[in-house]
Order: structure tokens, then C-alpha cells, then sequence
């Protein structure tokens, strides 16, 4: 569904072009669900925005479905059916959940929309007609914008950190929420998470680190070798399933 061939990006700092990912390959198949994971600065999210078009790219080729979409904007690869949700989602003050969800659809009915809140879990009743504001939590605004992009029928999703700045309540129905639409909708689902809960929802984890990506494969092969490389200094066990491991990880990354 998407190949990605030889993929370099580089951004400019003060002094001199730094390149941040290096020789990307990458291959992603129809209706599978990917977690993206690595230490903080080694490429996930640059990663994810290259294949949106936010950042482009130094050499390489991106196809969509055979088609080569690496000279397109990212207004065209949307049209094409890519979708990318921030880690903080916008907030819009003065319009509705009802009016973005017809927007992000083109003008869906009632029933639809209803349809497309519940399947993140949210009452359309208590949703429809609150604004789009800082009234809402951040767990509320995650699952809304999910249903923005469940609303365009996209060929392929990606969620950078959807757990940032959300609560334990939000992130647990938050995970409910990508393992129920991952089932129901036809759609290829990227996660961008260190968070070993949404680790374990993925087909396939893929580990990148140093701007590479360095393996791809199920939860329990790319699991413990994430482990293996966790210089763990807690002084406790750290094996796959410890009660430690999982807070190591994320320490050891922050």
C-alpha cells in the first residue's frame, strides 16, 4: 500500500544542513495498524510529516497504492487519502463538532455523524452541538479529531503521540478506541507511541532510532529488543511483561 525507497530528509539549522532521516525503507500494507516507536529525537515524527508532505524529502520515492507521490503537496496526498493528527489538535472556537465532521467529510447526515462519534467513543447527543474549544479535555479532543479522519475514508492514518497530554481515564478508552476502529474500518493505521498498551494493539512494531529504521516486526519479536537495549537503571527486573519495564522504557527515552 505504501513503499517507501531510499527516503533522506534534512532540516537547517544555524550552522550547517542536518540530515535527520537517512536512507528510509519502509514497506506498509492494507488494513494493518503500525506503531511507530524509538527514542525521542530519532525520527518518528519527522518520519510521519515526510510521509505527509509536511517535510520533504532530500532523495529518495514515495508510492501510494504504485503511485509515485513524492513531488506532491500535502493538500494532493490528502486528496489521495493520507491523514496525519498532531499531537495537540487544534481547537476551534466558534464551531462545532457537527460542523468539523461535515467538513472533514463533505456534508455527511445526522446519522453519520452519530455513527462516527460512537465509534470513538463519545455520546453524539452530549458532542454534536458543543464547540470545537477549550471546554473540551484532551481525551475529548483526541477522540474528535479521530473521527475526522474515520469521517474522510482514508487509505491511510497516522497518529503522532495521540496519548500526549491526555489523562489515564482518556488514554485507556483512547487505546478501546484504535483497537475497535482498527477492526471495523479498511484503513492502514500508523501510531507514533512509546506507550507499551498501544504497543501491544499493533500488527506490526517498527523501531526507528538515529533518523533509521532499524527493525520491523510483531510485538514479540521487536519487543524484547527494545528491552535488550534499555540500559535499565532502576536496579529491578526489566523483562518483557515486569511491572518495571514498561516505566524503564519510557524513562530511558524521555
Amino acid at each position: 500500500m505504501l513503499k517507501i525507497r531510499d527516503l533522506s530528509v534534512s532540516i537547517q539549522d544555524e550552522e550547517a544542513s542536518v540530515e535527520i532521516l537517512k536512507d528510509i525503507h519502509l514497506s506498509l500494507s492494507d488494513h494493518a495498524l503500525y506503531v511507530i516507536t524509538g527514542p525521542n529525537g530519532g525520527g518518528k515524527s519527522s518520519l510521519a510529516k515526510a510521509i505527509m508532505g509536511i517535510m520533504p524529502a532530500d532523495k529518495g520515492q514515495i508510492f501510494l497504492n504504485e503511485e509515485d507521490i513524492t513531488s506532491k503537496s500535502m493538500s494532493e496526498r490528502a486528496q489521495m487519502g493520507i491523514g496525519y493528527a498532531f499531537q495537540q489538535p487544534p481547537r476551534f472556537k466558534g464551531m462545532t463538532v457537527s460542523e468539523l465532521l461535515e467538513i472533514a467529510s463533505g456534508g455527511d447526515s445526522y446519522d453519520k455523524k452519530c455513527s462516527l462519534l460512537y465509534d470513538v467513543g463519545l455520546c453524539p447527543q452530549d458532542y454534536l452541538d458543543r464547540e470545537v474549544d477549550t471546554s473540551l479535555s484532551g481525551g475529548e479532543l483526541k477522540r474528535i479529531e479521530i473521527a475526522t479522519l474515520l469521517a474522510r475514508k482514508l487509505t491511510l492514518a497516522i497518529y503522532d503521540e495521540p496519548e500526549a497530554g491526555i489523562d489515564l481515564w482518556s488514554f485507556t478508552r483512547l487505546t478501546e478506541t484504535f483497537k475497535n476502529i482498527h477492526e471495523k474500518y479498511n484503513t492502514t493505521i500508523v501510531l507514533i507511541s512509546h506507550q507499551e498498551r498501544i504497543l501491544s494493539l499493533a500488527d506490526d512494531i517498527i523501531l526507528i532510532a538515529d533518523g533509521k529504521v532499524k527493525e520491523q516486526g510483531s510485538k514479540d519479536l521487536i519487543w524484547p529488543m527494545i528491552m535488550d537495549e534499555v540500559a535499565c537503571t532502576c536496579g529491578a527486573s526489566c523483562g518483557e511483561g515486569s511491572e518495571h519495564s514498561a516505566d524503564c522504557y519510557r524513562s530511558q527515552i524521555a
